[in-house]
């Protein structure tokens, strides 16, 4: 599947690489992306998205302000220096919540990433910033203990066994309420209190029993698990009951939903139906509300002549007839890195794919290194990559282009116009915003998606290739599908894709969730 790209003349900036004519499988430039790349960027804002696009009656440009709490700021502060210096927080959350709050009054409430007291309340990019202060003893406790160690395995599958430690949720409970006091101090009587993550579970009722009339709203970004896992947490009730202090408990999937609905009239004494439960006298509404991206913003960020030359380049560099296959994720062990490496070495091994014709390319972003489980992870990608490249790789020709190291929003847009496939493959996933960035970045109706159908994406982008990431022989046979996909039936899946993703957008999921948060009528 080779594919052969032109630059247009400078005029016509909004065109795109052109596919080749050489080939009838998939091939092709893309040239347009789409919002917020899933938390795998660093660097700068992103463009605020187009006012057309919100309808009038929109929740988001309501009166009163809109209070997030979520355990990071959407910066970073630096640690000893002088004066303070500041740098963007990478991530899905902050990608997606970023865009709607510069929509409206807002203030964020979060850790500002360093150990000790709480910096003073600022404003960066437009938005008012309320850090939380955490103590060492705080960060190492609740949040690479109870919230990477214990909840995160948890709530992935426990593709990881997760650790009970009774320490770790004592210090979980208090750094809540540091949360929660700080959320309560900024919140007026008008606004919206919107939680967000795993990290802060007990929140909501810790602000509701402070203000009892507050509408506060809830979202999980990662899956939330059925009753069989859920059960192993020795302070599982607890953590239910946190949660129905919202008013609006939302999730990325109807089976996460039901999960959690389960759970509350089993543990927490709630009753109702899996979409709507009655405790302690209120009415809660929990359902599935599935986190996008800003199409608008990816899509005029990847017609930008600098992007486009930018993947020509890497096309240029990686062998302009060659299939490119790629793969952007979090090193993390719930993504599936291993399993994709392993289907890949027997496809060239058995010579079902050559290193003539195709190359796979992985972007691997640094994350929580210091846990035992992610420097484990990392030895076995890079040992498998060595083994591969030096099996099958030729001069000139490698198998496998690794890079661990985080990337600017330009160059990651510029991967995803350069390459043929787009490979996600992780075990679980709350949603998998890459997914939908690369078919953001289709604008030609080029390029095939291979999805993992455990990735909460699936349940949205069904004419993606789909499969079982742990099933290798299907994954390898998938792949070479994927290179072999006639064009025609490439364009059609990714022409729905778009279609899908576009009318989905990051602003259509606030503005879901935000409607569900507002006060009953009066009738």
């Amino acid at each position: 599947m080779a594919l052969r790209s032109t630059l247009v003349p400078k005029s016509q900036s909004g065109a795109a690489l052109r596919p080749s004519a050489r080939t009838g499988r998939v091939s092709g430039r893309r040239q347009s992306i789409d919002q917020p790349v899933a938390s795998l960027f660093d660097g700068q804002s992103l463009p605020r998205p187009r006012p057309k696009s919100i309808a009038p009656r929109s929740k988001l440009v309501a009166a009163g302000r809109l209070v997030v709490v979520a355990n990071r700021l959407p910066v970073n502060y630096a640690e000893g220096q002088a004066p303070a210096q500041w740098s963007r927080s990478t991530g899905g959350l902050v990608t997606a919540v970023e865009s709607v709050m510069k929509l409206r009054s807002s203030v964020w409430v979060g850790w500002a990433g360093a150990a000790g007291r709480a910096i003073k309340p600022l404003k960066f990019d437009g938005i008012a910033l309320r850090p939380v202060g955490l103590t060492a003893k705080e960060v190492e406790d609740f949040y690479h203990g109870m919230s990477n160690r214990t909840l995160w395995p948890l709530y992935h599958d426990a593709i990881r066994t997760p650790e009970f430690r009774r320490r770790w949720w004592h210090c979980y409970q208090e750094a809540n309420r540091h949360f929660a006091r700080a959320a309560i101090s900024v919140a007026g009587r008008n606004d919206v209190i919107w939680v967000h993550d795993y990290h802060l579970q007990l929140v909501p009722r810790m602000i509701r029993e402070a203000r009892p009339k507050a509408r506060i709203g809830f979202f999980m970004h990662i899956p939330f698990p059925p009753e069989e896992l859920f059960a192993w947490l020795p302070w599982r009730t607890s953590i239910v009951r946190g949660l129905l202090g919202a008013d609006v408990i939302g999730f990325q999937t109807a089976e996460n939903a039901q999960n959690f609905s389960r759970l509350a009239r089993r543990y927490a004494g709630a009753e109702g139906t899996d979409s709507e439960l009655q405790s302690e006298g209120r009415r809660i509404r929990v359902g599935a509300f599935p986190i996008s991206i800003d199409f608008d913003s990816f899509e005029r960020l990847a017609a930008q002549r600098q992007v486009i030359e930018l993947a020509e380049s890497i096309r240029q560099r990686l062998d302009p007839d060659r299939t490119v296959i790629l793969s952007v994720d979090r090193l993390d062990y719930t993504k599936g890195i291993e399993f994709r490496l392993h289907a890949l070495e027997e496809l060239f091994r058995q010579r079902r794919l050559s290193v003539q014709k195709c190359v796979f390319v992985q972007i691997a972003i640094p994350s929580r290194e210091p846990l035992p489980d992610y420097a484990k992870i990392r030895t076995e990608i890079e040992r498998t990559v060595g083994r591969i490249n030096g099996q099958v790789s030729e001069p000139g020709r490698v198998a496998v282009h690794y890079f661990r190291r985080s990337v600017s929003r330009e160059e990651l847009v510029a991967y995803y116009l350069a390459a043929d496939i787009m490979l996600v493959t992780p075990l679980r996933d709350g949603m998998n915003l890459v997914a939908k960035e690369y078919v953001a970045c289709r604008r030609d109706h080029t390029g095939v998606l291979v999805l993992s159908e455990f990735a909460g994406a699936a349940k949205e982008l069904r004419r993606a290739l789909l499969i079982n990431p742990r099933d290798i022989d299907g994954l390898a046979s998938t792949l070479v599908q994927a290179v072999n996909l006639p064009a025609e039936d490439a364009k059609k899946r990714m022409a729905i894709l778009r279609m899908k993703v576009r009318r989905h957008d990051v602003l259509h999921w606030a503005e879901s969730f935000l409607d569900a948060l507002s006060p009953p009528s009066a009738d």
